[in-house]
């Protein structure tokens, strides 16, 4: 579509009641982002409340008729989903408007091929309209969803903002707070942090002051005398600044005060006030008399004896759970469709298929205004894989019966391009039938987000997902997600050790795609686990497919022995790199910290010293120096003289690498000493004990107010 067309929905599908609009971007640099927001309007233009706006802070409306689904990784960049269920809309709000935002100064120029598709219920694409004049805008509105008579249209309209998404609320009635609203554990924190901030500006002033006293010595014929201004490697969002302590002395000409560094722009939040329920971060004291005693669950796992107990029992506590909790139902079935409505969920149902009965592991229905949409259910656990043969059976069923999706349910993750089973579809039936895949990693996943972060409505239903989420993690469960490397991880293995594997080996792209599963999963975990967004980061050329670019990641594992990835975790101060290397057998775990342009070496070098005062000392710590390789070594090493860290010739330092090395598991397997176990050691371990303290260091760094009038100048050192 063009800018300013509009279209009927009507017009394209007969099933177009609930659509999936999505927005998608890449970058060649494999770290853009952005936030998606729906906000719904009255005849006038204009909101009806600040609850008719939705984004990250309030990703879904109670009526289900909004439903932010999250981001999906994709080929060059990364996909927001949203689920519009058009029936449910109240007939007071007359337009849908998707829009997207960035932040922290960035642009939407910097990214790619921005695109909003907008699908019906079995996820055919209807309709597509690309933005490709994009500069210096922060905001954008990509489309609009409005009512015409008793049809909805779709209006491509590709206006960007640069006030961001502050000034695009603002423009359809929404308060927006841009000061953010304070976290309690952050506010506590600030008291203890104000002495150890004190002494990091005094350091950074007496460091530059010597350095810059060094630089007159040894080149007398530089007349640059003022010292560069200290700044901070910001990241997206700042915190607010403590305020300055008032000294005894008052600041002169002859002794300015410190300019603080100005911080980076907030995420502005809609004042969008929603009581939920979630769960306690820590738990409550038990009674039970000795570790021996154990809590009484709702679902018990311990005596299931084979594979097909544990489908069975899977498969009933999650759906019995989904109809019983309405957000996490909704959660689950809105990406593949399914209506806001009155959910109902059955087992081992009976259908007729030729002369033999089929009996699917499950059935979803949901009823809205009279009409119901049906899913069958197939359900496998541990490494059992799913049969296409069973799952056609199912779609066949379906288009007969006129039910609207199949939905498979393993412990594999879907990959694009990548089909984890193969059916054929009739050309000639009118009735079309989707076919979805859920991991039980995403289960966990949206289970979590759920009870720790965005929370349900009442303790009851926080209770129950707790009690799933505590059956799908036991041992006995069958539910762990991705748990085997696949049979050609130890021929390639063996091949890389041997010098035997030739690029093009088919077996090496089949090790490519379990890594990238992997990963995937990864980054589901620690989603859940943090409440933030986690994503694998690709970084490819326009035009390149999935089949292509994990045939060159094959090619490269063949010729360097080497499995490598990127992971984005928000909030962290840079990406994440994982590198599996299968001929020394280590896992090395990585992030590069740039330094502030203009910062004094010595100063950059004390301050990373103070930011990993509780990191492990066999951190590894490379200085990043532009044209050669820079000074190396362990934090154990390094703390006692930060110097030690800086290049003896002078040479510019654009940052510092942070690494962790660990051994790699050997087996194929989820076992302890597996590969797969090896990795989500080695990414838990990096990510608690360096991230975490990085990224509280960054935050209470961006704190930091510079003094205000009356208060005491930092003590120049003796001598300077």
């Amino acid at each position: 579509m063009t800018k300013g067309a509009n279209v009927g929905l009507a017009d394209l599908s007969e099933d177009a009641g609930t659509v999936i609009a999505s927005l998608s971007w890449s970058s060649a640099a494999g770290d853009g982002d952005a936030d998606v927001s729906v906000l719904l309007l009255d005849a006038g233009g204009k909101v009806r409340g600040d609850a008719d706006f939705f984004y990250y802070n309030n990703p879904s409306a109670a009526d289900g008729s909004v439903q932010l689904l999250g981001k999906t990784p994709t080929d060059g960049g990364s996909e927001d989903r949203i689920s519009l269920d058009l029936t449910a809309v109240p007939e007071d709000v007359e337009r849908l408007v998707v829009a997207a935002s960035r932040y922290g100064g960035s642009r939407f120029g910097d990214l790619d091929d921005l695109r909003m598709t907008v699908a019906d219920r079995s996820g055919e694409v209807l309709l597509g309209f690309s933005i490709g004049d994009a500069s210096v805008e922060s905001a954008f509105i990509f489309g609009e969803l409005y009512r015409r008579g008793t049809e909805w249209k779709y209006r491509a309209i590709g206006q960007g903002y640069e006030t961001g998404l502050a000034g695009l609320a603002t423009d359809f009635g929404i308060d927006v707070d841009d000061e953010g609203e304070n976290e309690a554990a952050e506010v506590a924190d600030e008291a203890v942090e104000v002495a150890d901030e004190a002494s990091e500006v005094a350091d950074e002033a007496s460091d530059g002051a010597a350095e810059e006293a060094a630089e007159r010595v040894t080149d007398p014929g530089d007349g640059e005398g003022a010292a560069p201004a200290v700044e901070s490697a910001g990241a997206a969002q700042p915190l607010p600044a403590v305020p300055a302590q008032p000294g005894p002395q008052t600041a002169t000409a002859e002794q300015p005060a410190a300019a603080a560094p100005a911080p980076a722009p907030k995420r502005p939040r809609a004042r969008t006030a929603k009581k939920k329920v979630t769960l306690p971060a820590v738990a409550t004291k038990s009674l039970a008399e000795n570790d021996s005693w154990r809590a009484a669950r709702l679902f018990p796992a311990s005596n299931l004896k084979s594979d097909k107990e544990r489908e069975v029992r899977a498969t009933s506590v999650l759906l019995s759970v989904m109809a019983q909790v309405p957000e996490f139902g909704r959660r689950l079935t809105a990406a593949f469709g399914a209506p806001a409505g009155r959910m109902q969920t059955f087992t081992e149902v009976s259908l007729p298929h030729g002369e033999t009965p089929k009996r699917p592991d499950g059935v979803i229905r949901v009823e809205r205004a009279g009409k119901l949409w049906t899913a069958l259910v197939e359900t496998k656990t541990n490494g059992n894989a799913l049969r296409s043969e069973q799952v056609q059976n199912y779609m066949d069923i379906a288009a007969r019966r006129g039910y609207e999706a199949v939905i498979t349910l393993s412990n594999d993750v879907a990959l694009e391009g990548s089909p984890l089973v193969e059916v054929k579809t009739d050309g000639r039936r009118k009735h079309k039938v989707a076919l979805w895949h859920l991991s039980w990693a995403e289960v966990a996943h949206q289970a979590q987000m759920l009870i720790r972060h965005e929370g349900v409505g009442n303790a009851a239903h926080a209770w129950l997902l707790q009690e799933l989420l505590h059956y799908l993690q036991h041992e006995n469960s069958g539910c762990h997600g991705f748990q085997n490397m696949g049979p050609s991880w130890v021929p390639v293995r063996n091949g890389i050790d041997e010098e035997t594997l030739s690029q093009g080996d088919p077996r090496a792209v089949e090790v490519v795609e379990s890594w990238e599963r992997l990963i995937r999963q990864v980054c589901l975990r620690i989603g859940g686990e943090l409440g933030q967004k986690a994503l694998p980061v690709q970084r490819t050329q326009r035009g390149t497919t999935a089949l292509s670019r994990r045939a060159a990641h094959a090619d490269r594992l063949c010729e360097e022995g080497r499995l490598a990835a990127e992971l984005r975790v928000e909030g962290s101060p840079g990406t994440i790199t994982i590198v599996a290397d299968l001929r020394t057998g280590k896992l090395r775990t990585s992030v590069e910290i740039p330094v502030p342009e203009g910062a004094y070496p010595l100063t950059s070098a004390k301050r990373l010293m103070r930011q990993l005062a509780e990191a492990p000392a066999d951190l590894h710590v490379e200085t990043l120096v532009e044209g050669q390789n820079g000074p190396r070594g362990t934090l154990e090493r390094l703390r006692p003289e930060p110097g030690d860290v800086l290049p003896r010739d002078g040479g510019r330092i654009t940052g510092f690498r942070l690494s962790l090395f660990k051994s790699m598991g050997a087996t194929r397997g989820n076992a302890e000493t597996g590969f797969i176990r090896s990795v989500d050691n080695a990414v838990d371990r990096f990510h608690s004990h360096v991230i975490a303290h990085l990224a509280q260091a960054e935050r209470r760094t961006r704190r930091t107010p510079a003094p205000e009038p009356g208060s005491a100048p930092v003590p120049a050192p003796a001598g300077a």
